[in-house]
């Protein structure tokens, strides 16, 4: 006689134990290489130019973003204060340049009251630009 009856239902189970760990070090690796990427760089979309020319001498970044917000190497700035902090970081170090990181997207106007800043401070000013494909 054939026993027809049902054999023991298979039930497959996945042992998440191990789980924990593997998020808490994938976790911990992408926190560290975020990190180390560049932890100070503030987003900007820069226009474009045809040439380009590095440079390896002192700068002080100045970055404006879309939203029209001041940052000096990194360092959040209004623009009332902004010609006093390009003063300081002019006397810590005088053969340096400012570096103009402009959002592409900013009026012109934005631009050139940097620039008359920069005049009046008689410091040289180079505008940072991405590379045309």
């Amino acid at each position: 006689m054939i026993d027809l009856r049902k054999k023991k239902d298979f039930t497959a189970e996945v042992f998440t134990s191990s789980m924990n760990d593997i998020m808490f070090f994938l976790m911990l690796f992408f926190i560290i290489t975020s990190t180390l990427l560049n932890p100070s760089m503030i987003k900007v979309s820069l226009p474009s130019s045809r040439s380009s020319q590095t440079l390896q001498k002192k700068e002080i970044n100045l970055t404006m973003t879309k939203e029209k917000m001041y940052f000096v190497n990194n360092t959040r700035v209004p623009f009332e204060a902004l010609e006093s902090q390009l003063k300081k970081e002019m006397a810590i170090s005088p053969e340096a340049f400012i570096m103009l990181r402009f959002d592409n997207t900013l009026p012109i106007q934005d631009l050139v009251n940097v620039l008359s800043l920069g005049n009046k401070l008689n410091s040289k000013m180079i505008i940072a630009t991405a590379k045309a494909h």
